[in-house]
């Protein structure tokens, strides 16, 4: 069985957004609610996975058997996946920022009389899953997801490559009824020399199809 290829094995998965602090009050963040990534969580434990979350600022409840790491900032998730390593799998459903505020207001940025604008100073974030592909510890199968608004199996499969992935998950932002924020998703996953379409269907069922697959690739 599909599911009993992942019993006794620890996994990794990391989801929800994470908000970086341009002062005391405010914050760049973006949609992610988390769910796909709880999602996976919860059913990899119930396979008899050793399970751990690594969850940015988000309202949902920490699932059955699972040990839960919350962190805030893309820094953060960057150190606490780290700290589970080694790992026989990462999956990283996260919605982690691309960039962050050079410097951060120790108090709140005031509006000022004859100012018509605010300009912050960005700095790339560091690159969590394509750390992970290169580190000694790298888990035996690496799983990225790509939300794409256009072109997605162009960037997907772009990236998979570019991060020395083993697997991608591919959906489609934007559009009603999936994505980010929606109890429903579709997938398309993408791996060398193959690709699977999954769903439309709940999050709750893409999880168990998409881990379906990933004991596919770990038997392959």
């Amino acid at each position: 069985m599909a599911g009993a290829a992942l019993a006794g094995l620890r996994i990794v998965v990391s989801a929800g957004p994470t908000y970086e602090d341009i002062d005391p009050v405010r914050f760049i963040g973006n949609r992610s609610s988390g769910k796909m990534g709880f999602a996976i969580a919860a059913a990899a434990a119930r396979r008899g996975a050793d399970v751990v979350l690594v969850a940015g600022p988000v309202a949902l409840p920490t699932p059955d058997g699972v040990h839960r790491v919350d962190v805030r900032s893309a820094a953060q998730m960057h150190d606490a996946v780290f700290a589970q390593l080694p790992a026989d799998i990462y999956i990283a459903a996260a919605a982690v920022a691309d960039f962050t505020p050079r410097q951060v207001a120790p108090g709140k940025i005031k509006k000022r009389d004859g100012e018509d604008g605010l300009t912050l100073e960005l700095v790339r974030t560091r690159d969590i899953l394509a750390e992970v592909a290169v580190d000694p510890r790298r888990p035996r199968l690496l799983v990225g997801f790509a939300a794409e608004t256009g072109d997605v199996e162009t960037y997907a499969r772009g990236k998979l490559a570019k991060k020395k992935l083993d697997l991608i998950a591919a959906n489609r932002v934007g559009v009603e009824g999936s994505g980010f924020e929606s109890d429903d998703n579709a997938l398309a996953v993408y791996w060398n020399g193959g690709e699977r379409a999954l769903g439309p269907a709940p999050k709750t069922e893409l999880a168990e199809r998409l881990l379906d697959l990933v004991a596919e690739r770990l038997r392959a």
